[in-house]
């Protein structure tokens, strides 16, 4: 399994958004980026998450920050998802789970006290120039702007 690290550049990727458009990660540049893996669209944590972060989408557009959702959901989903909450951010569909292996996002992990294999929650920031500047691999989903702006030092 992939282990990036802080400071290594972000893997480049060419997804589908919810909207069906093909969206590459160089899209991004010159832009700071928070990228968050999450296992399911309206599963509860993945909600909590998704939705924090669309409460403080204004403060993240003026700190200058974009943000993407990427989970293993089909477009069709992601967009019923987008729709429901009214997120202003797109969400990328990565069935084949290539984008998640790549930024070490899917891989072994406990669940009920047994191994299986699945997404591994985890938001990257990555930063202009397209350098992972952080990781969180323990996401609290309700509070992940002020774990976020907390990490940053934004305050």
């Amino acid at each position: 399994m992939i282990k990036l690290e802080k400071g290594d550049k972000a893997p480049e990727f060419t997804g589908t958004d919810d909207q069906g458009n093909t969206v590459h990660l160089k899209d991004f540049k010159g832009k700071k980026l928070i990228l968050f893996f999450y296992p399911k669209d309206n599963t509860p944590g993945c909600t909590a998450e998704a939705c924090n972060l669309q409460e403080n989408y204004d403060y993240w557009f003026e700190q200058g920050y974009a943000i993407l959702g990427i989970s293993p959901d089909s477009v069709e989903s992601h967009r019923k998802f987008k729709e429901k909450f009214s997120f202003k951010y797109m969400l990328i569909a990565d069935p084949e789970k290539e984008i998640m292996k790549a930024y070490g996002a899917y891989g072994p992990k406990m669940m009920y006290g047994k191994e299986v294999t699945g997404v591994l929650r985890t938001t990257f920031i990555i930063d202009e120039s397209g350098i992972i500047s952080h990781i969180f691999k323990k996401v609290d989903t309700k509070n992940h702007t002020e774990q976020i702006i907390k990490s940053l030092k934004l305050n």
